[in-house]
């Protein structure tokens, strides 16, 4: 990647610019030497106030929609005026463009563009980036692999993994994230998947899209990208049986389908699943007359469902089931997971699930905790956001559910109270649910009553930031 390549995505026209861009970011403190740093408005900052930081450290090029003011020496171009026939290797070079965010989405495409590689891309309501890191962890067992970090699933974090491709990359696995309609579409022009997979469809940003409908919607953008299936494309859909919103995708793509899920109506289904506690779950992979026994250390029955999409992504790229065995049972390190279990304090268990919180996946963690042994279960259950008319039913779901598995509810913030109060109707006595004030209150009285190989689940919306319970918490028990 050299300079030419992002002036001639922006303008069409190629001219002499070869110095190298060893990497993109957006966090100015990120720059290194020969890096582009693209300037994108904040909430809080403005990157075009950090430009000269950028090239202080080392940046080479800045990409920026307004002339910024710097007292280092530098070239400033504008794409809708004519280009300089070259470079000049020793200044560091201001891109002007219309839109920062616009223009790091167009050098994405086409450098997405140069690559002859297969794209699978995920989607869903919950559960996409397990699905991505255990898909990924399948895939790579055959293939040199790019995967999209962290929560770089949008329309900022997508183009960021896509400017990583080389011509080493055999396959790319990327998450597709949506607050609204449109965005798959967008994020799709930009990756140009061949593998499209649907996890779920679920009340997630309802606050914003109104109805589950709408969401299906949104989801169904991803297969209705996919180009049509032929020798060439060998396009897939993946979808979820079990879910009537993603079963119901089918005539909206022009990719081949298949299916997964618990039923013997899918391509590939699993029976026979049973619990092994912290050490994962166990169940038959049925594919025609063929039976596959697995094991995969990810917690919860519900995580049955992740190992058929990776696993089905696996067939379809070609892998023998012996790879892909391997694959699901090489377990992603768990901070590149969203619920994982650690060590508490005094010899007790956290189930960290704070990353991010609905109705759907809070019993699907209330069920994984009712599937393991404990002298006593506690769940501390925060806020869930965005759910729109769902918000109360959606948390009084939660808390009759609680009340069937936890011994402790610990609620959290306004709309847990509602979590709690429904607890009790559906049976949990008073005296076993605590309602507290903020995240400290928790972790205080958590510090102070946890015992050996008492499990503790903990989830909540991501404002809620309740991963500060499980820092602290997790701090507290390696000082011991």
């Amino acid at each position: 990647m050299v300079i030419a390549d992002i002036i001639e995505a922006l303008t069409d026209n190629r001219i002499e610019a070869r110095q190298p861009i060893t990497q993109v970011v957006i966090d100015s403190r990120q720059a290194e030497q020969d890096s582009l740093f693209v300037a994108l408005p904040g909430e809080n900052s403005d990157g075009h106030e950090f430009v000269e930081q950028a090239f202080r450290q080392g940046a080479t090029v800045a990409l920026t929609h307004r002339p910024v003011e710097l007292s280092v020496p530098h070239q400033h171009i504008k794409v809708d005026e004519p280009l300089p026939q070259t470079i000049d290797p020793n200044q560091p070079l201001c891109i002007e463009t219309s839109d920062s965010l616009v223009g790091l989405q167009q050098f994405a495409k086409f450098w997405r563009q140069k690559f002859d590689v297969r794209v699978v891309a995920i989607t869903g309501s919950v559960g996409k980036s397990t699905t991505k890191e255990l898909t990924a962890s399948v895939l790579s067992t055959r293939y040199n692999l790019l995967k999209s970090e962290g929560n770089y699933n949008n329309e900022i974090g997508l183009p960021l993994t896509l400017l990583n491709l080389t011509s080493a990359h055999e396959r790319v696995v990327l998450e597709m994230g949506m607050y609204d309609l449109g965005e798959i579409t967008l994020l799709c022009e930009l990756a140009q998947p061949h593998v499209g997979v649907v996890t779920n469809v679920g009340p997630v940003h309802l606050e914003r899209l109104g109805t589950i409908e709408r969401i299906a919607q949104a989801k169904t953008e991803l297969v209705s990208a996919l180009p049509p299936y032929n020798s060439q494309t060998k396009s897939v859909a993946i979808l979820n049986y079990d879910d009537p919103y993603v079963r119901g995708m089918v005539p909206k793509t022009k990719a081949a389908v298949m299916s997964y899920g618990l039923t013997p109506s899918a391509d590939l289904w699993a029976s026979d699943v049973t619990s092994a506690g912290l050490d994962g779950i166990r169940f038959v992979f049925n594919q025609g007359t063929d039976t596959i026994h697995a094991r995969v250390p990810l917690l919860g029955r519900h995580s049955v469902h992740t190992a058929l999409r990776a696993a089905l992504v696996g067939l379809v790229e070609g892998l023998a089931w012996g790879d892909i065995i391997t694959g699901l049972q090489n377990l992603p390190a768990k901070d590149q997971l969203r619920l994982v279990w650690i060590p508490g304090p005094n010899g007790s268990i956290l189930l960290d699930d704070s990353y991010n919180a609905n109705p759907a996946s809070t019993i699907a963690a209330l069920n994984m905790l009712d599937d393991l042994s404990a002298p006593k279960k506690i769940a501390v259950l925060g806020d869930m956001l965005e759910l729109g008319h769902m918000e109360e039913a959606g948390h009084r779901k939660v808390g009759c559910r609680a009340a069937r598995v936890v011994d402790l509810l610990i609620t959290i913030g306004d709309r847990a109270q509602i979590i709690a109060e429904e607890a009790e109707a559906c049976g949990l006595n008073s005296s076993k649910i605590i309602q507290l004030p903020d995240n400290q209150a928790a972790i205080d009285l958590l510090e102070a009553q946890l015992a050996q190989n008492e499990i503790v689940l903990i989830k909540g919306s991501n404002s809620q930031k309740m991963d500060q319970i499980v820092s602290n918490l997790t701090r507290r028990s390696i000082s011991e």
